[in-house]
């Protein structure tokens, strides 16, 4: 996992060159410039919003090779911003957050390249562009006043995109998506207030934003406000996902937007939801977590069930993969609140999976679209007949969301499932029944689509060109890679992971966070990110540290570089 030494000196370098504030104005910038191209050039507004696109999923490149695959946050930047208030510019980027990051660029590139665009191209670059600003930014703030403005920036150019170039409901679409959407931010902001202003008196009197004061501050709030507090950020988060029964602006919004507004709606805003309750809710109120987890279990595991039947009586190919998702984000809070290292690894290898997934599902339904016009499964059938090539890429997007072994689906759900039985078994049993129904509403999709006989207009549907192929190629191969060799996310995710759950663990001991009896594995953290100091040991002593919940501590932090944690170790036999 890296020794004390190593983390430091992964803190101390990577904070020469302001990487994460790049990665979150790259954008921003780009559609400052898009936006300053004249309106008839709409040819130029798309170069130049592509090529911003381009150069923003090299900076990430750049960012996954040099992550190191330990725990804490790394490419710290701080500048002070409203300092009475204690706000300030902080970004960093850990195991958890970094291949959201990875993958948000991957798709708002595809998203921006490969759809036909109808309408103005400047005015769709630069909504999409302000959107990847915010959704990255969001996922990469180290304060929570930073976290909520770019949560609430993505509202605005979300809004825009649907309703600019949606369907023929796309008014309705977007204003509904908006109005819940914002109704469940205010429930966020008011938990927020809140915890920013209960901690203010243990914090000298003044308040502050930063996560990592909150979360080392939060332990000492009266156990019911702390379970109040998450409460808010869960039902805030929880619309944002949407967990059922927040969900109803999804079927409209997903199935309104463009092709291109679709796949980011549903691949990278949906995991805003499930990254904001992982990292500010159970990471800043484990207490609350811990106390609550019961309900979000159950709520994941109706969101699986009641998912899975209304996605099978759908009769629109498009509405049938928005409600899809709903089965998918249930399955992202079943891990996290499953409160095991496979778990909540799998939780969000999950939301990485799901926007690879589904905005590659989204893209084929649009190539679909683009050639019928149609989507009701009335119309279509037969397809394969005259295009072989778009139902062969179809059929291996369609094998990845039932989660066919090999493929990337498989590897997340297994994790989610496995993890879940450790701890919760019987909301595991509940859950498996996502696999059979899964495969039924997908496949008996993909059938009525491209099998049976060719009538009409599917008997001339056009091939796949080149380009969409290429398009869509950056999407399949993150899907055959990570159903293959998921390593390396796993061992870059597993540190933050561990870091968490003994977070958890140090909060409540009585969360059921597995470990073995008399084994630990020990990690190093820097010591001014580390928030539970019982569990810290002195840097450089080389003691191992003792089992989380066993005890006294192994030692006190001595506010050197970076300090040990102890994690409780896997269940025997279990996958990390």
């Amino acid at each position: 996992m890296g020794s004390v030494g190593t983390v430091g000196s992964v803190a101390a370098s990577t904070l020469g060159f302001p990487i994460l504030t790049v990665i979150v104005f790259l954008p921003l910038g780009g559609a400052i410039l898009t936006a300053l191209v004249p309106a008839s050039d709409d040819g130029l507004a798309r170069r130049v919003g592509l090529l911003a696109a381009v150069a923003e999923v090299g900076f990430v490149a750049y960012l996954l090779v040099a992550f190191k695959p330990v725990a804490g946050f790394q490419f710290v930047s701080q500048q002070p911003w409203i300092g009475s208030f204690g706000i300030a510019w902080k970004v960093g980027v850990d195991g958890i957050s970094l291949f959201l990051v990875a993958v948000s660029a991957l798709l708002f590139l595809v998203a921006m390249a490969g759809p036909p665009l109808r309408g103005s191209a400047r005015a769709f670059m630069t909504w999409m562009l302000l959107l990847e600003a915010a959704c990255i930014g969001a996922f990469l703030s180290m304060d929570l006043f930073l976290f909520f403005v770019m949560f609430e920036v993505t509202l605005v150019p979300a809004y825009f995109l649907v309703a600019g170039w949606g369907g023929p409901r796309r008014n309705y679409a977007a204003m509904k998506f908006f109005i819940y959407t914002f109704a469940g931010s205010a429930f966020f902001f008011v938990a927020l207030l809140s915890l920013v202003f209960l901690t203010a008196p243990a914090h000298h009197g003044h308040a502050t934003f930063d996560l990592i004061t909150l979360t080392r501050l939060a332990g000492g709030l009266p156990h019911a406000d702390q379970v109040l507090i998450f409460a808010g950020f869960a039902v805030g988060f929880a619309v944002k996902a949407p967990l059922v029964p927040f969900h109803s602006w999804l079927p409209d919004a997903y199935t309104e937007a463009s092709t291109g507004g679709s796949m980011v709606l549903a691949g990278v805003m949906f995991a805003l939801g499930g990254y904001g309750i992982l990292r500010l809710g159970v990471f800043i109120l484990p207490r609350g977590a811990s106390d609550l987890a019961p309900v979000l279990l159950t709520l994941a595991v109706v969101g699986i069930t009641y998912g899975a039947v209304v996605t099978i009586m759908q009769r629109d190919l498009k509405r049938l993969v928005a409600y899809s998702a709903i089965v998918s984000v249930a399955f992202v809070v079943l891990g996290e609140f499953a409160f095991s290292a496979q778990g909540v690894a799998g939780g969000v290898l999950q939301m990485v999976n799901e926007s690879l997934t589904i905005g590659a599902l989204f893209y084929m339904v649009g190539v679909v679209a683009e050639r019928r016009g149609a989507l009701r499964f009335s119309e279509l059938g037969g397809i394969q007949k005259s295009a072989p090539i778009l139902a062969a890429v179809f059929l291996a997007v369609v094998l990845s969301a039932v989660g066919l072994p090999g493929l990337n689906g498989f590897v997340s759900e297994f994790l989610v499932l496995a993890g879940t039985f450790v701890t919760h078994r019987w909301w595991a049993v509940v859950a498996t029944t996502a696999i059979i129904t899964g495969v039924i509403y997908f496949l008996w999709a993909y059938q009525r689509v491209f099998h049976g006989p060719a009538r009409a207009a599917n008997a001339a549907v056009r091939e796949m060109s080149w380009g969409e192929i290429a398009a869509v190629a950056p999407l399949l191969a993150g899907i055959a890679f990570l159903g293959v060799y998921p390593a390396p996310l796993l061992d870059r995710l597993t540190p933050s992971v561990d870091h968490l759950l003994a977070h958890v663990q140090s909060a409540d001991p009585a969360a059921h966070v597995p470990r073995i009896s008399g084994g630990a594995l020990s990690y190093s953290v820097p010591a001014d990110q580390n928030v539970d100091s019982g569990l810290q040991t002195p840097a450089g002593a080389g003691a191992t540290a003792a089992p989380v919940g066993a005890g006294a501590p192994a030692g006190a932090g001595s506010g050197a570089a970076s300090s040990a944690s102890a994690v409780p170790a896997a269940p025997s036999g279990g996958t990390r």
